[in-house]
């Protein structure tokens, strides 16, 4: 059985929902949701992973000759990403990226 969030969703919907729009969704869900570590968790998550991803792919691009296929490749990561952890919330795992999920971890359970 699935815990609801403050939300009024089951905590699955609420996860996916953390990472439906990148870190936007992200910082909403965490702004309203208080109570619920699982759904803080992929909040948070979503959002450091996505602005990381935003910064990574930004840097990357003003690099000469290699940054239009490496921005490819963090493109690809990207969506890959967004899609793998949506489906990992939405199936109740929770997935830690290494490092970030450690940090939201720490974070989450204070």
């Amino acid at each position: 059985m699935t815990k609801k969030s403050i939300l009024g969703l089951d905590e699955n919907v609420v996860g996916l929902l953390s990472y439906a729009l990148f870190f936007f969704s992200g910082i909403v869900v965490l702004v309203m949701e208080k109570e619920n570590k699982t759904v803080r968790f992929h909040a948070l998550q979503s959002i450091l992973w996505f602005i990381l991803l935003s910064i990574v792919s930004r840097v990357v691009s003003w690099l000469p000759f290699v940054g239009p296929i490496l921005g490819s490749l963090i493109g690809m990561v990207t969506v890959a990403s967004w899609l793998f952890l949506m489906y990992s919330a939405f199936t109740n795992k929770q997935f830690k990226i290494p490092i970030i999920g450690d940090v939201v971890e720490a974070q989450v359970n204070k």
